[in-house]
């Protein structure tokens, strides 16, 4: 089917992205906003705004009810989530299906199967792709039990879980009690589900994730992306392709990948997360992400391919545009999200309004962005205010190209994580490669007593 007018049910960066990839395929844009957003610079460009209720999340956004019925209102073809809020949510695509609406994005059987992380466990398993020891668990002295037959440390995982809600770290016997509760709690309040799970920490770990493209027959991959500098299992900063591991490495993951989504029929643009082994030799499968993520643009960078433009071709029925052999990659990316948090008190946001906001512009750099000056940043929303993204011929001169785009970026009004950045880029260990996911823990354990310095004169 033709999609005509598309509702994008989403806000911010991802909602702008959305709104001109459909006009540059001819698509109408309809974007449903909150009261928080109604003036954006997303609502502006769109061809149409509709209000889809009030400013806390869960009375706009994560409500299906008010997001499927501003869509019927406005007489939509089909229905973009983005990424975030409702865009993995399986109760979305099966309202989508009864109200007459293409969902750009996986069937909700492939939803269903991967947003419980117990049962995409098992179809990773079926697939022939490597997990981490682990199992679910329904008492405190089963969890005992298993965290001795694993060893410490361990991770409490919950089953609907994602971006590092209902996870917990545990080092020794006397932390269970309390992080299983906590953990326990936190996904009950989060998902819905207080359902959790044990499995094996890795130490030294590097966070690496595959792109994929499905069209519910066949899959291709889009290379790996490393997204191992993160802070409280936030991402902050990351780079296609990833660097530093062997070929035949590299090879078995997207390998692995590619059979996963083979074996879920995967439809759309999707992401198959691992983790790699401090020695490189070993890869974990972690979870399928079945939306659009945060850090696709280095992926259209290196490969040259547009995700949202083929998001929406697959939606509409067309097969894939072309085949395994015919992807490219090319050369090296960053991305830095730049995000309104206060570097001196804990990363902890920063809402408020915009009253300056310049960004670099020049060869090999590209912005995602939805504020300008002038521009609010409500407390209801993540933080993100833009991505910087470069691309070079290598590693190196990514950075260098990364490293002068963020002197040319300058963002006023709120407190932004620009320095942070540019410390992680000047750091000989990132610069190096191969950073795990306690890289930046130590860069800031490292540079806190400089900066209590510098903050007191």
């Amino acid at each position: 089917m033709k999609i005509r007018r598309l509702f994008i049910a989403n806000r911010g960066e991802i909602a702008l992205r959305i709104v001109r990839g459909a006009q540059r395929l001819g698509i109408e844009s309809v974007l449903g906003a909150s009261d928080a957003d109604l003036d954006s610079v997303a609502a502006r460009l769109a061809d149409h705004c509709v209000r889809i209720g009030a400013a806390p999340a869960a009375l706009s956004y994560l409500n299906v009810d008010a997001v499927i019925g501003a869509a019927r209102a406005a007489a939509a073809d089909a229905l973009h989530p983005g990424y975030g809020f409702l865009s993995e949510n399986a109760a979305l695509a099966r309202a989508c299906q009864t109200a007459g609406l293409v969902f750009v994005g996986p069937s909700v059987a492939t939803l269903e199967a991967v947003g419980d992380k117990l049962t995409a466990r098992a179809h990773a398993v079926a697939a022939g792709v490597p997990v981490l020891p682990g199992a679910s668990l329904a008492s405190l002295s089963e969890c005992e039990q298993l965290a001795q037959a694993l060893g410490w440390p361990i991770l409490i995982k919950a089953v609907g879980g994602g971006g590092g809600r209902g996870l917990r770290r545990v080092d020794a016997p006397s932390q269970l009690a309390p992080q299983l509760e906590q953990a326990i709690s936190e996904a009950s309040a989060a998902f819905g589900d207080a359902r959790v799970y044990l499995e094996r920490y890795v130490c030294g770990g590097r966070h690496v994730e595959v792109q994929l493209l499905g069209d519910g027959y066949d899959v291709v991959h889009l290379g790996t992306r490393d997204c191992s500098v993160q802070r409280r299992y936030q991402k902050l900063l990351e780079e296609a392709p990833a660097a530093g591991l062997a070929p035949s490495l590299l090879r078995r993951i997207t390998e692995a990948a590619v059979a996963l989504g083979r074996a879920l029929a995967y439809r759309g643009a999707g992401t198959v997360e691992f983790l790699v082994d401090a020695g490189g030799e070993r890869f974990y499968f972690l979870e399928v992400n079945a939306r659009i993520q945060v850090e696709h643009p280095v992926t259209e960078l290196t490969s040259g391919v547009d995700l949202v433009t083929e998001q929406l071709a697959i939606a509409a029925g067309v097969p894939l545009r072309f085949t395994q052999c015919d992807v490219v990659m090319r050369g090296h990316a960053l991305e830095c999200r730049i995000n309104a948090e206060d570097v001196q008190h804990d990363l902890c946001p920063s809402p408020g309004q915009i009253s300056r906001a310049v960004f670099p512009a020049g060869p090999g750099i590209r912005v995602d962005t939805h504020i300008e000056a002038g521009s609010s940043v409500p407390p209801f929303y993540d933080s993100l205010l833009a991505k910087i993204i470069v691309h070079a011929e290598d590693r190196m001169a990514a950075i260098d190209r990364m490293a002068a785009a963020l002197a040319g970026c300058d963002i006023s009004g709120v407190a932004v994580n620009t320095a942070l950045h540019a410390r992680i880029l000047g750091d000989a260990e990132f610069c190096r490669g191969a950073v795990d996911t306690g890289y930046l823990q130590r860069l800031l354990a490292r540079t806190a007593p400089l900066q209590a310095r510098i903050a007191t004169g």
